[in-house]
């Protein structure tokens, strides 16, 4: 009893830890999807921002506000195209890395660009405009480079897969067309020669009646007619039908008649 009770305490204890277990991970995935949502908010909100702000205020803070859009756009669509590709393709890992690299440069750079829009002393931002322009373009390029080279890569992986499915495709095809490849001489045979067959058959059988209703050569054996060449049994279901030729029922109500003349008239 005392088993019983302690093996029925025990599950209970693990129904329990496992209930924390699944809640503790459904908040932990409810709070990383609500955290997604906010930053993607926030970068949205700011993006519009920038946009607004590059058009409404030319002149120096309008070039600020493009220099930072150009730059969170290029590490943004960088991004996109490693971590997407990175599942598929394991050699864009040491890519990842250095765009991790290249992602502290532009953070430095993005906050360096937020704080001068906020300098009230705007020759000193005209003199350093130069200088940070230079370095965006030097950052946006870099991420340009390996966007594209991921992206290259991933279409020629494409190409060479499509390639082999086509040769694959065309192989099967020319399988499944095997039968307009098989010579003419594997053909069932139609056409005249079975004509000259049933032809060569009947004489012989004509003979054969002559012979025995000569009386000179009534008591002489009979002479063994020459076989006919044989012919290749073929299946009637797969023969092909031409209007001049006999079907086999046709040839069957014949045979009577060849051999023993006109059938006979029954007197009543």
């Amino acid at each position: 009893m005392e088993a019983a009770v302690a093996v029925v305490g025990l599950l209970f204890v693990l129904f329990v830890l496992a209930g924390v277990f699944v809640a503790v991970k459904a908040v932990q995935a409810a709070k990383r999807g609500v955290d997604r949502t906010v930053a993607q908010a926030r970068r949205t909100v700011e993006d519009t921002s920038l946009r607004a702000r590059q058009y409404a205020q030319p002149g120096v803070v309008g070039e600020l506000a493009q220099l930072r859009l150009s730059l969170r756009t290029s590490m943004r669509a960088t991004q996109d195209a490693l971590y997407g590709g990175s599942p598929e393709d394991a050699s864009l890992s040491e890519a990842i890395g250095l765009f991790e690299r290249l992602s502290a440069h532009g953070h430095e750079l993005d906050d360096e660009l937020k704080r001068l829009e906020r300098e009230p002393d705007r020759a000193t931002i005209v003199a350093r405009l130069p200088e940070l322009r230079e370095r965006t373009e030097r950052i946006t390029h870099s991420a340009e480079s390996l966007r594209w080279a991921a992206r290259d890569r991933a279409r020629r992986f494409a190409d060479d897969d499509l390639a082999a499915l086509s040769d694959q495709i065309d192989v099967e095809a020319g399988a499944l067309r095997h039968w307009t490849d098989v010579p003419e001489a594997a053909a069932p045979q139609t056409g005249p020669a079975v004509d000259d067959g049933h032809r060569a058959a009947a004489a012989d059988r004509a003979a054969a009646d002559a012979a025995s209703s000569d009386p000179g050569h009534a008591g002489a054996p009979a002479a063994a007619p020459e076989a006919p060449q044989a012919l290749t049994a073929r299946d009637p279901r797969t023969q092909r039908s031409y209007p001049w030729h006999k079907t086999p029922q046709e040839e069957t109500a014949g045979e009577p008649e060849r051999h023993g003349g006109a059938p006979r008239r029954q007197h009543g």
